[in-house]
C-alpha cells in the first residue's frame, strides 16, 4: 500500500476513533444517567403513600431531630424517608405548648411550637375546596390545602427542596387558646358560633378573621426548618412589581435573561437552574406570588432555591399565567433531569401520583379534580415550551447535564 493511501486510511481511522468517543461513549454516559432518572422515579412512584404512623425506626432520636438531620446545602430530605410518616405524625398529633403571631409576612398564619420544642408554621383554612379566586393570580388569600399540595409535588418532581407540610385540625379554645400569647390572644373573636381570629400580618384586618367550624379549624403546619441553616432572601430576578402599569424589565426586554447570566449568582453554579425549575414548579400549581426566594445564608449560590410558602397557588385552575414560565423560555436552558422527570409524568400520571401522595393527608382530599386536571394540562405546555427551545436552539443548548459544573458566560 502506498505512503499516501495509509496516510488516508490513518485519517479515517482517526475519524472515526474520534467520533465513537465523542458520540458513542457520550451517549452511552448520557444514557447511563438516562437510566438513573427512570430508576429514581420508580423509586419515589413506589415510595408516593406516606402512611402517618407514629412508630420509628431510631427510636433513641425525636421526629424532630431525625428531620433536622436531614437537611443539606441541596435537599430538605433525602431520597430515602422511611421515617419521614412519623415526623408528619408528630407535625399533626403532638401537643401544642404554645401559639403566637406569624409577625413576617402578607399573609394571615400563627407560630406553633410543638412538644419536643419543634416550630411549625400553622395556616388556616379560607376557602372551600371548589372556590374559584377570580382576578390576579396572586390575588386572595393564602390557601392552606395549597402548602400540602405543593410539598407532595415537590416530592413527585424530586426537587426536595420544600419544607414537610401536613394537614392538622385543631381546636381552638382547648388546644390554642390556653397556650397564646396575649398579642395573637387579643385578635380572637367569635363570629355566630365560631371561633375565630386574626392574627397579626401586613394585610390582616379585624375585619377579616379566619373562622373555624365551632371550635375546630382546618389547617396546615409547615414543619420549621433547623435554625443551624439560617436563611438568606434574595430577590427573584423575574419579580412582579405589583403595580398597576408598570411593568417589570422581564416583561419587555427580550434580552434580560442575557443579563441576568451576567449578574451573581446566575454567572455560574446551579442558581439558575434553579431558578428554571421552580418556575416549572410554579407553572403547574399557578404560584405567580415567587417575589423574593430563599436559600441558606454564606452559600456563594450553592445552595438550592428553597421552595418555601406556596400558599398563592391552586386558586384558579381555569387560569395558566404563562408569563410564571418566563425564566424557561427566555432562557430556553431546563436540566436534563427536570426534563425526563416531566416526561415521565406525561399521560395522567402527574394527576394520578399527585392524588396517591396526598391520599393518606387528614385535610384528604386535598384538591378538587378541577385542579388536578389543570396539572396534566400545564404539564404539556410546559413541555410543549421546552420543544420551542429545542427547536430554536437544539438539545445540546437547551438541555443542560446538570450533574456537570455550569457556567453562563
Amino acid at each position: 500500500m502506498k505512503l499516501k493511501q495509509r496516510v488516508v486510511l490513518l485519517a479515517i481511522l482517526l475519524v472515526i476513533f474520534i467520533f465513537t468517543k465523542v458520540f458513542l461513549i457520550d451517549n452511552l454516559d448520557t444514557s447511563a444517567a438516562n437510566r438513573e432518572d427512570q430508576r429514581a422515579f420508580q423509586r419515589m412512584l413506589s415510595g408516593l403513600r406516606v402512611a402517618l404512623d407514629p412508630r420509628l425506626e431510631h427510636t433513641l432520636q425525636s421526629p424532630w431531630e431525625i428531620a433536622a438531620q436531614w437537611v443539606v446545602p441541596r435537599e430538605v430530605y433525602p431520597e430515602d424517608t422511611p421515617e419521614m410518616g412519623a415526623v408528619m405524625h408528630a407535625m399533626t398529633t403532638k401537643r401544642i405548648v404554645k401559639a403566637d403571631v406569624g409577625y413576617k409576612g402578607t399573609q394571615l398564619k400563627a407560630l406553633l411550637i410543638l412538644e419536643g420544642g419543634q416550630k411549625v408554621v400553622f395556616k388556616p383554612k379560607r376557602y372551600a375546596r371548589d372556590y374559584i379566586v377570580e382576578g390576579e393570580p396572586y390575588a386572595g388569600y393564602d390557601r392552606h390545602n395549597a402548602e400540602v399540595a405543593a410539598f407532595h409535588l415537590d416530592r413527585i418532581l424530586g426537587f426536595r427542596r420544600a419544607p414537610l407540610v401536613v394537614g392538622r385540625f385543631v381546636n381552638l379554645r382547648t388546644e390554642i387558646k390556653p397556650v397564646a400569647t396575649e398579642q395573637l390572644l387579643g385578635t380572637f373573636m367569635t363570629v355566630g358560633n365560631n371561633t375565630c381570629f386574626y392574627g397579626k400580618c401586613y394585610y390582616c384586618r379585624e375585619t377579616e378573621p379566619a373562622c373555624a367550624d365551632g371550635d375546630i379549624m382546618e389547617g396546615s403546619v409547615t414543619l420549621w426548618l433547623p435554625d443551624v441553616w439560617p436563611l438568606q432572601k434574595h430577590r427573584h430576578p423575574w419579580g412582579r412589581t405589583y403595580r398597576e402599569g408598570k411593568l417589570a424589565r422581564w416583561e419587555y426586554d427580550e434580552s434580560y435573561c442575557d443579563a441576568v447570566k451576567k449578574t451573581s449568582p446566575y454567572d455560574s453554579g446551579p442558581r439558575l437552574l434553579d431558578i428554571i425549575d421552580t418556575a416549572v414548579f410554579d407553572y403547574l400549581i399557578g404560584n405567580a406570588d415567587r417575589h423574593h426566594y430563599e436559600s441558606f445564608q454564606d452559600d456563594e449560590g450553592a445552595s438550592m432555591l428553597i421552595l418555601l410558602d406556596n400558599a398563592k397557588s391552586f386558586g384558579n385552575p381555569a387560569l395558566d399565567e404563562r408569563s410564571i414560565l418566563a425564566p424557561l423560555y427566555q432562557c430556553c436552558i431546563i436540566r436534563v433531569s427536570t426534563w425526563n422527570r416531566l416526561n415521565y409524568l406525561k399521560n395522567g400520571v402527574l394527576k394520578s401520583a399527585l392524588k396517591t401522595a396526598m391520599s393518606h393527608d387528614p385535610i384528604s382530599p386535598v384538591l378538587s379534580d378541577p385542579h388536578l386536571d389543570a396539572l396534566d394540562q400545564r404539564l404539556l405546555s410546559i413541555l410543549a415550551t421546552v420543544k420551542q427551545c429545542t427547536d430554536q436552539f437544539g438539545p445540546d443548548v437547551v438541555l443542560v447535564e446538570d450533574r456537570m459544573t455550569l457556567s453562563h458566560l
